[in-house]
């Protein structure tokens, strides 16, 4: 291991969180809840990460939460319906880890901090109805709205998001009809919730762990730099940053969190890691692949599951707060009704409505003429959508901006202007339309998952919540770019049971642990599930930093014991 120790050291703690999402800041909250003096170093200049970025979900099998509704799940039911679908590209002891202790690291939080969380009604599981150990509720929780006013000082420097409507729960969305039905949201209620400054979805989530940081007066420094991570030829004990230009260094007796997140916004990683090429990002540009970078020079091993390309749009003239241009998530869109997605011969070629299966499309080579046939690719929509339901950040009625994809009278004329074949288009639309308006695609079966119709479908869309054709002209076609998600990798740093970083030889790393993004995917192998990217970052922060100071959870080999493994 190597040795790089400073002349001086600036900080001494005990535990040392990198990183201000979930991850570090539930690792820091613990440590101190057991007695030990923590630390948090933030690269950017605000705190919260981008747990902040996101729709603020926490996946939880087994929780009291759905067992107070009469939901019938369990640790045993949540743990077989990972590993079925993680198709044995993850590990079996990694599932059990996540599963049997999130519920614990979710209890522990509510009761230190005063997280509040509660169901999100009427939200299944992606695979409901798809495979066993599913349920139609009860997993997908999300806090109450938290209140902006309470965090003081850190009010304005605790992340929101450009993207999410923070202002709403998904109780008051999904309740309304769902992101296809914007325009019946309570406008009144979001924007008194903005006023107030009560935070909702990912921004409340972040907002509630930066309060139980604060109020127990663990300092949280903003604008440094982690830069190396130092080892005395035994273990981890500390690291040099930069802050204010300079080099600082901090002390860590007891362990260094590396809860960075991951690498979306480095290019060369996305290729040669995820083998997503010319990515765009929904995150600030920090989150670039620290956790290998100061992981990397200690022999910290590295892991890798099977991962998909995501698709965003770009809306001319619309910047994020780092000035660079705003991505929107497909996501919301392409299941709509009266929509579709095409490749160059004009083709659709998957599920547009259920992005686990469509966006595997997406990669797929022809070795025949080494080709990405369904890359590049383009989302076509009639005027319907358009007086209908919300288009990226266009809402219903709303003009069309100029130099946005394109648009025409036919179909034809459509796909001359966007440079992919007009037969091809032209039958598939005849193809797809007397079948959506029959509420069914037996080409691709959207429409047939509950979550699909939960997530991008309109309820009020009759015999299909996920289907409509094609028929009222004007036609729109925009093209569709390839785009990263909240930080979700398919790399990361592989770790043991309890979060301690493993090297070459599979032995932990003495000193060094890793939570939420900067840890490989083990317990979700060739799967992701909405609000396991949270999990991670609450369980795995809370497991490092219980082990870091001595009181570190057996339960696993007890329900490993239990289940056989």
């Amino acid at each position: 291991m190597l040795s790089n120790l400073p002349v001086a050291w600036d900080m001494e703690v005990d535990v040392l969180a990198i990183g201000s999402g979930i991850g570090g800041l539930s690792a820091a909250i613990t440590a101190h809840e057991k007695g030990a003096r923590a630390l948090v170093l933030e690269r950017s200049d605000k705190v919260g990460g981008v747990t902040a970025l996101s729709m603020g979900e926490v996946w939880v099998a087994g929780n009291h939460h759905a067992a107070a509704l009469g939901v019938r799940d369990s640790v045993d039911s949540g743990f077989r319906y990972l590993k079925r679908l993680s198709m044995d590209y993850g590990s079996d002891m990694a599932i059990l880890n996540l599963v049997a202790h999130a519920h614990h690291a979710l209890k522990f939080f509510e009761d230190k901090i005063g997280l509040r969380m509660e169901v999100i009604r009427g939200c299944p599981d992606y695979y409901y109805r798809v495979v066993n150990d599913s349920v139609a509720e009860g997993r997908m929780l999300e806090v109450t709205p938290f209140p902006g006013s309470t965090l003081g000082d850190w009010r304005a420097k605790t992340r929101l998001s450009p993207q999410m409507p923070y202002g709403l729960t998904h109780r008051d969305m999904f309740g309304a009809g769902g992101t296809a039905n914007m325009v019946k949201w309570d406008f009144d209620l979001m924007g008194k919730r903005l006023t107030d400054d009560e935070r909702c979805l990912g921004p409340g989530l972040a907002a509630y762990f930066v309060k139980g940081a604060i109020d127990r007066g663990i300092p949280l420094l903003t604008s440094t730099s982690a830069t190396e991570l130092i080892a005395d030829g035994k273990r981890v004990i500390g690291v040099r940053a930069e802050r204010e230009g300079k080099a600082f260094f901090v002390k860590a007796n007891r362990g260094v969190v590396v809860a960075v997140s991951s690498y979306e916004q480095n290019q060369d990683l996305n290729r040669t890691l995820s083998r997503q090429l010319e990515q765009g990002s929904m995150v600030f540009s920090g989150i670039n692949g620290a956790n290998f970078r100061l992981a990397g020079p200690l022999g910290a091993r590295i892991a890798c599951v099977p991962d998909i390309t995501s698709l965003g749009i770009l809306v001319p003239g619309e910047e994020d707060e780092e000035g660079k241009r705003l991505w929107r998530s497909a996501l919301p869109v392409i299941g709509q009704p009266h929509t579709i997605v095409v490749n160059r011969a004009g083709r659709r070629f998957g599920n547009e409505a259920f992005y686990r299966s469509f966006y595997y499309k997406i990669d797929v080579i022809d070795g025949g003429d080494q080709t990405h046939p369904n890359f590049p690719c383009w989302v076509v929509i009639d005027s319907q959508v358009l007086e209908k339901y919300p288009f990226a950040s266009l809402t219903p009625g709303q003009d069309w901006p100029e130099g946005f994809g394109a648009k025409a009278q036919t179909l034809g004329d459509l796909a001359r202007k966007i440079g992919i074949d007009a037969a091809g288009l032209e039958e598939t639309v005849a193809r797809f339309n007397p079948n959506a308006e029959q509420g069914r695609d037996p080409d691709f079966g959207r429409g047939t998952q509950p979550w699909s119709a939960w997530m991008c479908g309109d309820p009020f869309q009759k015999p299909n919540p996920n289907l409509g054709p094609l028929v009222k002209p004007p036609f729109y076609a925009v093209p569709l770019h390839r785009m990263g998600g909240t930080a979700i990798p398919s790399a990361g740093l592989l770790v043991d049971h309890h979060s301690r970083v493993l090297g070459w030889d599979d032995r932990p790393i003495e000193g060094l642990y890793a939570a939420g993004n900067s840890v490989a995917r083990m317990e979700t192998g060739a799967v992701m599930q909405s609000g396991i990217s949270n999990a991670r970052g609450m369980t795995y922060g809370w497991l490092g930093a219980r082990h870091a100071t001595g009181v570190p959870s057996d339960l696993l080999k007890q329900e490993a014991g239990r289940l056989g493994l």
